[in-house]
């Protein structure tokens, strides 16, 4: 018996070493890959990459090109931002806002905040981006589904901190992280949970004015800095007036 000892403790010792080898040691999905987790290949090989972001294409998507050259479309994990196109938006998807429209008016116009944020924050930089092990690694698209860190920061998490995304209800390590930053924004009607328009159409001025196509509005072309809960500052543009056109409506 005292033969079979050294047998059955080097037999453990290889199945933890096949272990870490096929899946690699934890990383801290909080803070991050350290360099030393960071592939210099392509989307297909590794799970952390160091990435140029070259397009945002709105809120939760960008396009990076990875270390070999290759370029990929990232899906940011476990957020979804409201959509920039009006016959997209859906309000049902964020709790508390109407399917009204002025519900949809004011999902399209986070939709758009949210957008120009990435683009100033990501857009033209270098970060590091990671997959989840314990998610899937593509999308229903097909796009690669990722943590994005910025200056040690992630990324996807501040999207929900400062009320520019909805947790996107999916399997991934940061879920009760994630459910805790989107609580928070809605407690503290942060972004796009600061809804406060109609709930419903109840007098014909109110139908005339939110019923305006948005191609009769007028845009301003720049509005004040808007500075969410991180302290970051941007400007968008956003409806200022409604135009003669909408009396249409209920002519």
């Amino acid at each position: 018996m005292r033969r079979s000892i050294p047998i059955v403790v080097t037999v453990v010792v290889l199945l933890l070493v096949a272990g870490c080898t096929a899946t690699g040691p934890t990383m801290d999905y909080e803070t991050g890959p350290e360099a030393d987790d960071l592939s210099s290949g392509g989307p297909a090989d590794g799970r952390a990459w160091e990435v140029t972001v070259t397009r945002v294409v709105d809120g939760d998507t960008v396009e990076a090109r990875f270390p070999n050259g290759e370029v990929d479309t990232l899906r940011l994990l476990g957020v979804d931002t409201p959509e920039t196109d009006y016959d997209r938006v859906s309000p049902e998807e964020f709790d508390g806002i109407p399917a009204t429209v002025a519900g949809r008016e004011h999902l399209l116009a986070w939709g758009d905040r949210a957008s120009a944020f990435a683009t100033d924050e990501l857009e033209g930089e270098t970060v590091r981006v990671a997959v989840d092990s314990r998610a899937d690694r593509r999308g229903g698209y097909g796009r690669l589904l990722v943590y994005v860190y910025n200056d040690g920061e992630n990324f996807n998490e501040e999207l929900l901190t400062d009320g520019y995304a909805r947790l996107y209800d999916s399997p991934f390590s940061l879920s009760a992280e994630f459910e805790a930053a989107e609580a928070a924004a809605q407690s503290d009607e942060r972004g796009v949970w600061s809804f406060d328009g109609p709930g419903t159409i109840t007098d014909l001025g109110t139908m005339a004015r939110d019923s305006a196509p948005r191609s009769h509005r007028s845009i301003a072309s720049e509005t004040p800095s808007i500075a969410p809960h991180s302290g970051h500052s941007y400007t968008t543009p956003l409806v200022t007036s409604v135009s003669d056109t909408a009396t249409d409506v209920i002519s």
